[in-house]
């Protein structure tokens, strides 16, 4: 695949498995081909079906390579779930080198230093991401390499997985007859194709809300500093739906992305107290359900903003609390519902934008593509660059080690 600059996202999601090939260009890069097929086998991005998972993931491929005309042989997947957490660590090692100067064995050094922690059982460290270097007390430091000193000390994040969710994910992919490029958390792959450096550098909070989990990722200096996964999504506001209106599911998915909003308008308040509300009826199945839009709102708003609270929590947990310039970017299949923007921007009292892929031409301005088209976009950068967001390749090498154990 790389030979001929073509890359390949691998989205595994609860609701769908979608896959984005692109090709790089000169100075960008251009969609191939695209394709979104329903999955079975997962629950809140969990493997519960292996089999199941493998049937989708090879319709999806599959499509793909009839559209492009080429094979594909690797990806770029994505792991989602509430197990997928960060935690803060440092490290600390003494300069091997006579001459005192930083070299990249130190910087490995001290970077396996921060991940000698204890974890809870089955759970292990996917990778480190440094934030900050200090050396000899001086703090600050970016780019510790070459640099000189005595005692170089590292303030990591540790991006950690429940071991066998991970396993059975890497497992079904290579079931696929599908090898594995790199493996990135779901919220990392987002914010890499909508998220800019300027945003990223003064402070930004990326929330993407998917079928069954909703995750948050906090950006600053360039560097992730807070992750959290909540076991909340836009399927829960369906099945509220379902619920309230005493309909099918099928039902209130379409109702909801028809006619669900988040609030009302000042000028649609003062009509409601005016007059009686419109009823809206919808013919489906033979049935005819009769609501108004003040039924829908009162049945989406308190489920947004129990999504919003929890993500309110997070930012005061970690001091970010209304101190993000670069606001809220909201992103997923979710941050389609209407009015959503506004309510994030209410509730959490930041600018806030819905968040589409950026860098390639020809995907389409959908947030619901947001994870797939970073995915692939981290495969442009797999054989060139350094991991994505300040990840070391060191991931992918993990990665790797650990998919040997399912090669024969």
């Amino acid at each position: 695949m790389a030979k001929a600059n073509i890359s390949v996202g691998l989205d595994i999601g609860t609701n769908s498995i979608k896959c984005m090939a692109i090709q790089k260009k000169q100075f960008d890069c251009e969609v191939l081909a695209y394709s979104e097929i329903p999955s079975f086998g997962l629950r809140k991005g969990i493997v519960t079906d292996a089999e199941e998972t493998v049937k989708s993931i090879k319709a999806a491929i599959s499509e793909v390579e009839k559209n492009c005309g080429k094979k594909i042989n690797s990806v770029s997947v994505n792991i989602g779930g509430k197990h997928i957490y960060a935690t803060p660590s440092d490290g600390t090692i003494l300069v091997s080198r006579a001459d005192q100067r930083i070299s990249k064995e130190d910087i490995e050094r001290v970077q396996q230093s921060a991940k000698a922690i204890n974890l809870p059982k089955n759970d292990e460290v996917l990778d480190v991401i440094p934030r900050e270097y200090i050396i000899d007390g001086q703090g600050g430091i970016k780019e510790p390499l070459n640099l000189t000193g005595v005692r170089l000390e590292a303030k990591v994040l540790l991006l950690c997985v429940f071991s066998p969710y991970f396993l059975k994910l890497t497992q079904a992919v290579l079931g696929s007859n599908i090898q594995i490029n790199d493996v990135i958390p779901s919220p990392l792959a987002a914010a890499k194709s909508v998220l800019t450096p300027q945003q990223k550098e003064l402070g930004v909070a990326l929330i993407d809300i998917g079928s069954s989990t909703t995750s948050l990722s906090v950006f600053e200096e360039g560097d992730l500093i807070h992750l959290a996964i909540f076991p909340i999504g836009s399927a829960n506001i369906t099945n509220d739906i379902a619920i309230g209106l005493k309909i099918e599911v099928a039902i209130a998915e379409s109702i909801k992305k028809q006619y669900g909003t988040c609030i009302f308008s000042k000028k649609e308040k003062e009509s409601s107290k005016e007059q009686t509300p419109r009823k809206i009826e919808v013919f489906e199945k033979s049935s005819l359900t009769s609501f108004t839009k003040k039924d829908l709102v009162d049945i989406i708003e308190p489920r947004v903003s129990e999504i919003l609270d929890l993500v309110q929590k997070e930012l005061k947990k970690i001091g970010k609390q209304k101190l993000l310039p670069g606001g809220i970017v909201l992103t997923g299949g979710g941050s389609k519902l209407s009015k959503i923007k506004e309510l994030t921007k209410e509730s959490l009292e930041l600018v806030c934008e819905i968040g589409v892929p950026k860098n390639i031409l020809g995907v389409q301005d959908d947030p619901a593509l947001a994870t797939v088209a970073g995915l692939a976009l981290e495969g442009v950068d797999f054989d060139e660059e350094p991991g994505i967001l300040g990840i070391t390749k060191g991931f992918g090498s993990k990665i790797k080690k650990i998919i040997r154990i399912f090669v024969p």
